[in-house]
């Protein structure tokens, strides 16, 4: 058993940051991440309202954040998903795929994931025709005509992406109006992107690949048959926490770890940071906030500095 002082569970902009400021406080520190490194922020094409940036490619600060994260000797385990933990001890244990660790703290940073229509047609259709992510599956739709379902800020940058590549983007939004920032929507507007408001998708059909979506207007009632090539589902996220409920740890009741003001959740010694947790704002520069508060209470729970004012 490889034994760690903290052990950091998720590498997007939360996890690598936790993991700057624990190595770089002395700790010996591993971040374990189920797939590669990055997150939700390798989907975002450009970002434009992290401080110090005027504009960046979301894998070019994930790049920076994992180089900064090793340099200070973090050490970074992909493709290596926890499939177990065991919180209640002082000593925290972490079993993965490949072997276990044991930790005197742990930070939760693993995030959300995409939430599904649930209608027919989507899972049939997963990977061919329908997709959660415009950035990584866009350029498969290149002149084509796409639909995007949601009414947010990742709705729209999802139909701005597909506005560069598809040759007709129709947004798809059970309400009268979109949720997004003002500046994006405007850029929607002038890439002429198709509105389909009080719309609502009921089935995704197609043979091999999708070809056409039924839809369903929720105030006339109206319900037609709109021919595309690809749907693209941003509909929200739902918090990666089970596994982290399962070994005890509190969530409200859509899932998110709740936490206090030093990221702290029920359980002495157990942090989450970012996106995973009910803090109400879901950005790059919130989850590095919360990660560098969690990694830095958890070098006072682990090493007992005179100023540290945390639970026994």
């Amino acid at each position: 058993m490889e034994t760690w002082d903290l052990i950091i569970i998720g590498a997007g902009a939360a996890g690598l940051t936790a993991g700057i400021y624990g190595a770089r406080s002395g700790l010996k520190t591993l971040i374990l991440e189920k797939q590669l490194p990055g997150g939700a922020t390798i989907e975002s094409p450009w970002i434009e309202n992290y401080p110090g940036f005027l504009s960046i490619h979301g894998q070019e600060l994930i790049d920076k954040m994992v180089a900064h994260a090793t340099k200070f000797g973090a050490k970074i385990n992909q493709l290596e998903p926890v499939v177990a933990l065991e919180l209640r001890g002082e000593k925290k244990t972490i079993k993965t795929s490949r072997t276990t660790y044991e930790a005197a703290a742990v930070i939760i940073t693993t995030g959300t994931h995409h939430r599904e229509l649930g209608v027919p047609g989507e899972k049939e259709f997963s990977g061919r025709g329908v997709s959660y992510c415009a950035l990584c599956d866009g350029a498969f739709f290149k002149g084509k005509t796409v639909m995007v379902v949601g009414g947010g800020n990742s709705a729209a940058t999802s139909a701005q992406i597909l506005a560069n590549l598809a040759s007709n983007v129709k947004l798809v939004h059970r309400r009268d109006q979109l949720r997004a920032e003002e500046i994006i929507l405007e850029d929607l507007r002038q890439r002429k992107v198709e509105f389909l408001w009080n719309t609502e998708v009921k089935e995704i059909k197609g043979d091999n690949v999708v070809k056409s979506v039924t839809v369903v207007n929720n105030k006339t009632g109206e319900i037609k048959e709109v021919e595309v090539n690809g749907v693209f589902v941003q509909i929200g996220e739902t918090p990666n926490s089970e596994f982290a409920k399962n070994a005890g740890v509190n969530v409200d009741k859509e899932g998110y770890i709740i936490v206090d003001s030093m990221q702290r959740t029920n359980i002495p010694g157990v942090y989450a940071a970012g996106d995973v947790t009910i803090h109400p704002i879901k950005q790059i520069g919130t989850a590095v906030g919360q990660a560098i508060v969690a990694a830095t209470d958890a070098f006072g729970y682990i090493r007992r500095p005179y100023y540290y004012k945390g639970k026994p």
